[in-house]
């Protein structure tokens, strides 16, 4: 049976999940009488939202993630941490104890590569098959259908998910059938990403200490060599009268653990990778010497570097 006409399933409904599963509903791949989406979170009442959010659209709650690979013929899953990653795949009745043949399953988490690696062999073993699709965007592209996705895997399995990654993203780009080279890709743009940010941020905070109106140096960002949507998007929000505003749509938390695996893959190739580390180095003062900051979205860099004393 073709996996276009088979129910489709979806794990972890936090952030991105929410707007991805959402996604899959409203451009019809799944969440139809002929092909209802299967849910688990490791939330019950999230899902139990997720369904009253959603009143006409075939929902099943699964009370296992296994049940949730059973049911459907792909299962996507994007889980916030490789430790929830891990716990939620190896549990007793876990994603892999639902893998049978003709099971697919789409891991669209950022993990380390040995992760989606470890992860791909447990699930081919079973006689399932994996594709690793780690996505660029946060939660308001999750929830416009606005992410890239990096796959890594078996090109057969990425064909016949196209329209699944279609209704949730503007782009999805092969890379290989190798398992990991996606993690690669999607762990150089979230490292820049943050070192980008952290350099506006420097720079916002510089040009006020200076006397320089924020939202005027914006402007002028916006309308240079410097423009980038990045910018524009969080630049605003970071000179906001009243305050800045850090509302979550990437946690600071994950920002940093993705910079730390950029450092790392490059330490392992023998690669220079300073500024990513100075940033890095950053992002981990302010998630842990500034407990009201991790579960800010990465924005929140900003606040600790208002706090930092020059040494």
């Amino acid at each position: 049976m073709s996996l276009n006409t088979q129910p489709v399933g979806f794990i972890g409904l936090g952030i991105m999940g929410q707007g991805m599963a959402a996604r899959l509903i409203t451009q019809k791949v799944a969440g139809t009488p002929e092909r209802p989406l299967h849910i688990f979170n490791r939330t019950p009442s999230v899902s139990k939202e997720f369904v009253a959010a959603h009143p006409d659209a075939a929902i099943v709650v699964a009370e296992t993630p296994a049940d949730v690979v059973k049911a459907a013929g792909v299962t996507y899953s994007m889980l916030s941490t490789p430790e929830a990653a891990s716990s939620v795949f190896n549990a007793k009745e876990g994603t892999l104890a639902g893998v049978s043949d003709g099971k697919s399953i789409v891991d669209c988490a950022t993990l380390a590569e040995t992760d989606h690696q470890m992860m791909s062999k447990a699930v081919i073993a079973a006689g399932g098959r994996y594709l690793e699709a780690p996505v660029s965007g946060s939660k308001g592209p999750a929830i416009q259908g606005a992410l890239v996705f990096l796959c890594g895997g078996p090109e057969s399995l990425f064909t016949e998910v196209a329209d699944g990654l279609a209704s949730m993203g503007k782009a999805s780009h092969f890379l290989g059938e190798e398992v990991g080279v996606g993690t690669r890709a999607k762990l150089v743009v979230n490292s820049v990403m943050g070192t980008m940010l952290a350099s506006f941020s420097e720079g916002i905070n510089l040009a006020q200490a200076a006397g320089l109106a924020g939202d005027k140096m914006v402007e002028i960002f916006g309308q240079g060599a410097c423009a980038a949507p990045m910018f524009a998007l969080k630049g605003p929000k970071l000179v906001k009268e009243g305050g800045a505003d850090h509302a979550t749509n990437f946690p600071l938390k994950h920002a940093h653990k993705d910079m730390l695996l950029a450092s790392q893959m490059a330490k392992k190739l023998g690669v220079y990778y300073g500024v990513n580390d100075e940033a890095e180095a950053l992002y981990k003062r302010a998630r842990d010497e500034s407990e009201d900051l991790k579960d800010l979205d990465f924005s929140a860099v900003y606040e600790q570097i208002k706090r930092q004393k020059k040494e």
